[in-house]
């Protein structure tokens, strides 16, 4: 089968588009024939030996999956060949940058049929970490108020809508290339942060406050100051540590996104009621996804790039 690999770490040109053998699912596990493979920033970080995940080389990358089931190992009865699935992978494993990939079968739950099987790689990690971060981190309820700084983005998408859903009043910042897509999602209000500072811009305090943007320590303190007494400042960019105020008791929570097939198939039913929608910002073939990456390492990449393989 063909797959994208790199045998070294470093930059995009250590991506490799080639023939590996079929991998045979143990186990616990299946066999998936990938519809779509999402590209993440963290696929680079990977790539780049960057990030502290110990993988084996050659590493196939791409850790958020749509597919059939291709067959099943032992022990598995709650999947069957035939079944449309999505999945987050364990990021220590092969991904599903190929034709093929072997996955554990508790990390798939059923596909949304309301959009295409290829689109929907594009939700699981990133639906997961906007749901982990507004809900289990961020304790959003209905009424409340919520900053959301860098929300055009893929996670920022996610969570505008989620907040939305939820009754949140939510306050998103945009540049004008993002602001249509973060106005369609739902955002109460927007701020152009090229234009403006949130500091300027949000007077009235907010319960939570969410960032996804890269930010310096002295802004992101700064914006503690607009979070009300008891309220949570959340975070996903784990580079700069997230900042709370224990006298006025405002917690500080950063997130890494963990596994969670209950929370994933209910992204999944979101989706199919039509509550929740994946944005794809660019199909390409598997294997141009190397120039992705050197796209994204240039800053170039902007919305969710799904993966789609010679065969799907």
């Amino acid at each position: 089968m063909k797959a994208i690999r790199f045998h070294e770490t470093g930059d995009a040109d250590v991506l490799r588009y080639e023939d590996v053998p079929t991998p045979i699912p143990g186990s616990g596990e299946v066999l998936v024939r990938v519809a779509g493979s999402a590209f993440n920033p963290a696929d680079g970080g990977l790539r780049g030996g960057f990030l502290p995940i110990p993988i084996a080389l050659p590493h196939i990358p791409g850790y958020d999956v749509s597919g059939t089931i291709e067959s099943v190992g032992d022990g598995v009865d709650a999947l069957a060949v035939g079944d449309t699935v999505i999945g987050f992978l364990p990021m220590t494993a092969d991904g599903a940058a190929a034709e093929l990939v072997v996955a554990p079968a508790e990390a798939l739950v059923a596909a949304p049929t309301r959009i295409p099987l290829t689109d929907a790689a594009g939700l699981p990690s990133v639906g997961l970490t906007a749901s982990q971060a507004l809900f289990e981190a961020g304790r959003l309820t209905a009424g409340q108020r919520i900053l959301v700084n860098g929300a055009g983005g893929a996670v920022g998408g996610y969570a505008v809508q989620l907040a939305t859903h939820a009754g949140a009043h939510v306050i998103a910042t945009a540049s004008p290339r993002s602001r249509a897509s973060v106005e369609a999602a739902g955002a109460d209000e927007i701020v152009d942060h090229t234009t403006t500072t949130l500091l300027d811009a949000v007077i009235e305090p907010v319960d939570v406050l969410l960032n996804l943007a890269p930010i310096t320590s002295e802004d992101f303190t700064a914006l503690v100051a607009r979070v009300r007494d008891g309220g949570v400042v959340v975070s996903t960019t784990p580079m700069v540590t997230t900042p709370g105020d224990e006298p006025r008791d405002v917690r500080a929570e950063t997130i890494y996104v963990h596994p969670d097939n209950a929370t994933l198939s209910h992204l999944v039913s979101l989706v199919d009621s039509g509550d929740l929608r994946v944005e794809i910002a660019q199909h390409v073939p598997l294997s141009e996804l190397p120039t992705i990456h050197a796209q994204a390492d240039a800053g170039q990449v902007h919305g969710k790039v799904v993966a789609v393989p010679p065969s799907a």
